[in-house]
């Protein structure tokens, strides 16, 4: 068996390079004695020394500065995996956490939360802004498709609805379970900004979230029952779990499951309706 790679960043970053089309790039192909782009085409782009990439690649000239990775990474067009790869060869961790909001899911996800019928399922942000769900989420949960982007986040429906606050079984604990697990979620995804704006919105707007707020109290997110009063099926007990989306960083899948099979009968007859 060989050797493991000592110099694992520079191999990467030298098999990225190669693999590129300098056309794509807007370079010259001519004649290369190599496929890929040259080095000091990936340094133009980067805006570094050609000599100091040269010795990147090479294992030579001391370690990078994450801000410099960063710029390699845009440079020679890394996807996001590709970069968190990068940081963790260099650094033996992934990068700052940087929250990007997300402007949708993949049909095939969708396509997952679809294939649950009679289980309410959603994906939510960092931020708690609901991004997707399936039809049983419309029925039980809320109806997203008819709100407005804006409204389509949890922590508003909790505290500015009316008609989402009256069905919560207990509404203090679910308002304290979501503004201690918003605070750990954004603060995780690196949504400095966004959490500024949000929660500047909802303590102007709510006494009692401001409150929560101001307690510091930090929760995580897992598994849990949910209680509602839904307007045609009465009381409604649900497990719910949490799934990270793999890839998506940003994104947290939540699945609802009837407890008992009296509740699924009654759901078949919901949706059938519906």
């Amino acid at each position: 068996m060989p050797p493991p790679c000592e110099n694992q960043l520079g191999t990467f970053l030298r098999d990225r390079r190669m693999r590129l089309d300098p056309a794509t790039f807007g370079f010259q192909p001519g004649r290369r004695r190599t496929p890929g782009l040259r080095r000091e085409e990936v340094a133009q782009r980067a805006n570094i020394s050609a000599t100091w990439y040269t010795w990147l690649e090479q294992g030579r000239g001391g370690a990078p500065s994450a801000d410099v990775l960063d710029r390699i990474a845009t440079g020679i067009m890394l996807t996001e995996l590709e970069r968190d790869h990068l940081h963790i060869l260099a650094f033996g961790h992934p990068p700052e956490a940087r929250y990007r909001h997300p402007e949708g899911i993949t049909p095939r996800l969708q396509r997952v939360l679809d294939a649950l019928p009679y289980s309410p399922a959603i994906i939510r942000t960092a931020t708690w802004d609901v991004v997707a769900w399936n039809k049983a989420a419309t029925l039980i949960l809320a109806n997203y498709a008819e709100l407005p982007r804006e409204r389509r986040n949890i922590l508003r429906l909790i505290f500015d609805d009316e008609r989402v606050r009256g069905a919560q079984d207990d509404w203090r604990s679910v308002a304290r379970y979501v503004v201690g697990t918003f605070r750990a979620d954004a603060a995780r995804a690196g949504a400095s900004l966004e959490i500024r704006q949000l929660v500047d919105e909802l303590s102007a707007s709510s006494a009692e979230f401001r409150t929560l707020w101001n307690d510091n109290e930090v929760m995580g997110h897992g598994e849990g029952i949910k209680r509602l009063h839904h307007r045609s099926l009465g009381p409604v007990d649900l497990e719910f779990s949490t799934f990270a989306v793999e890839g998506r960083s940003d994104l947290i899948m939540m699945v609802y499951n009837p407890t008992m099979p009296p509740m699924i009968e009654r759901l078949r007859a919901l949706f059938a309706e519906a």
